[in-house]
């Protein structure tokens, strides 16, 4: 599949079908994210595979109502942070970037492959960590399901398409600026 077409391809998917991922698939677009570039290639994203239901169930939970559809998920994807193994400058700490950067490729090459995915932002860190026992001095910067797109969307997600307008974007006229703003 030709690049582009990824891109226009890649969407939030919240409603996955039963069929089991391949870890093949799985180490796939892991590897596409560990080629993702980092602040002085210090390399500081690490990231938690779970296919532990039980586990699923409760990182649902500590990411609120708003996303307890993942907890559906066939498998979900942590992507941590060490900011000690990354950069700051001008206040700005870099690990976050730079795991930023990872789930990007994760996401695009999960695309790629026909499989679905979600960039979740709004959950519960410190549960999270509790729950997947990661060390005190990693961050959690995101969570992605990762599975086959059920075939049809149900009503909450038609509703939810409806509401946040994902297909709609702004044109580059509105976004780009040249020389000056």
């Amino acid at each position: 599949m030709e690049f582009t077409d990824v891109v226009k391809l890649r969407r939030s998917v919240r409603k996955f079908s039963d069929r089991e991922v391949e870890n093949k698939k799985i180490e796939q677009i892991l590897e596409s994210a560990r080629m993702a570039p980092s602040w002085a290639n210090k390399q500081c994203c690490s990231f938690v595979i779970v296919k532990d239901k039980e586990k699923i169930e409760l990182l649902s939970k500590a990411a609120g109502v708003i996303n307890n559809w993942f907890k559906k998920s066939p498998i979900l994807i942590v992507a941590c942070g060490d900011p000690k193994s990354s950069g700051i400058r001008n206040g700005i700490e870099y690990f976050t970037v730079d795991v930023a950067i990872s789930m990007e490729h994760l996401i695009l090459s999960a695309a790629n492959l026909g499989l679905g995915s979600c960039w979740i932002g709004s959950f519960d860190e410190d549960r999270t960590k509790e729950i997947l026992e990661i060390p005190d001095n990693i961050r959690v910067v995101a969570i992605t399901p990762i599975g086959y797109p059920a075939e049809k969307a149900g009503m909450q997600e038609s509703i939810r398409r409806v509401i946040l307008r994902s297909k709609k974007r702004k044109p580059l006229n509105e976004i780009v600026h040249y020389d000056e703003w």
